[in-house]
């Protein structure tokens, strides 16, 4: 189930969503590639490649643009390995990378072998694996290090863990003395075990926490440097940043976390505008009225529930 470049992250958390709620899941593989874009072999990307595109012209042209030199410390050393990370190109020869390398062999080789149900979700080099059985888990972890070795590939085992997940991990939890299960990261979300109001199991999806972070410190930072700025640009460049935020973020049951942005972005250019005011402090009655002329974008989901079940089926 890795999804391609046109899905986009929202299909491959929505595959994933739905993988966990209606299949017989109870373990996930949560996996990390170490340096996935500076590790590709690019005598394996263009064997994937012809494979792929029979054009020599177009083949050859990809050939030079992996060999191009790289520019370090004012001097070009060659690339013998390894894309750049960020590019169109990069993005689209990685997924073919890993089509080849991850994609097929799971579903040729690795799901006929095991015991019970098993999926792959995949977006460019973020992946994981869910299954029915945990002895199928840890049979495909240790072959799956291998199978990467292979490709020159290698995972970053601090960030690669088996979690019971699921929605009979909420019970076997209790048994083993734990609140509630573990969670899992995924495209800058966190998912966990939650139920709806009718007490059915449910997959919780909220922004990861080093994302949040991240995201209002750039924030803060924008708000720093244009501190001096006449009000309106002021509020059209937020507007902006948020706008992009809650594109992303605004999934089902990912509301209070779009709020707790908006929230902090209120106090901290509050606090701004204060700074710059040769009257003191901007009191909040007054930064309400500033707002009503000015106002910053409400949080908004962009993928209700409904939508989310919806494009997990494209």
């Amino acid at each position: 189930m890795g999804v391609g470049l046109g899905g986009g992250a929202h299909q491959a958390l929505a595959t994933l969503h739905e993988v966990i709620a209606g299949r017989k899941v109870e373990w996930v593989l949560e996996a990390d590639l170490k340096n996935f874009f500076g590790s590709l072999s690019h005598e394996w990307m263009l064997r994937f490649v012809e494979h792929r595109v029979g054009d020599p012209r177009l083949i050859s042209l990809i050939r030079r643009w992996l060999k191009a030199s790289v520019l370090e410390d004012e001097e070009l050393h060659p690339n013998e390995e390894g894309t750049p990370q960020g590019g169109s190109i990069s993005v689209m020869l990685s997924n073919v990378y890993l089509h080849y390398a991850l994609d097929l062999w799971f579903e040729r080789v690795v799901k006929p072998r095991l015991r019970g149900e098993a999926y792959l979700v995949r977006y460019i080099d973020d992946f994981v694996m869910c299954f029915q059985y945990r002895a199928d888990a840890l049979r495909v972890q240790e072959a799956l290090c291998k199978r990467l070795g292979k490709f020159g590939l290698t995972l970053e085992l601090s960030k690669t863990k088996l979690v019971e997940f699921g929605r009979y991990a909420q019970r076997h939890a209790s048994k083993r003395g734990r609140k509630r299960p573990e969670t899992i990261y995924f495209l800058g979300f966190t998912l966990y075990c939650t139920r709806n109001q009718k007490g059915n199991f449910r997959v919780g999806l909220r922004t990861e926490k080093s994302r949040l972070r991240r995201a209002l410190l750039h924030l803060q930072e924008l708000m720093r440097r244009m501190r001096h700025l006449p009000i309106r640009e002021q509020a059209s460049h937020l507007n902006q940043v948020l706008r992009g935020h809650y594109a992303y973020y605004g999934i089902a049951g990912n509301f209070r976390e779009l709020q707790r942005v908006h929230r902090a972005v209120e106090r901290y250019w509050r606090k701004m505008l204060s700074s710059r005011s040769w009257k003191g402090a901007i009191w909040w009655k007054a930064f309400h009225q500033l707002k009503e002329r000015f106002p910053l974008l409400r949080p908004k989901l962009y993928l209700p529930y409904r939508e989310l079940q919806a494009i997990a089926t494209l």
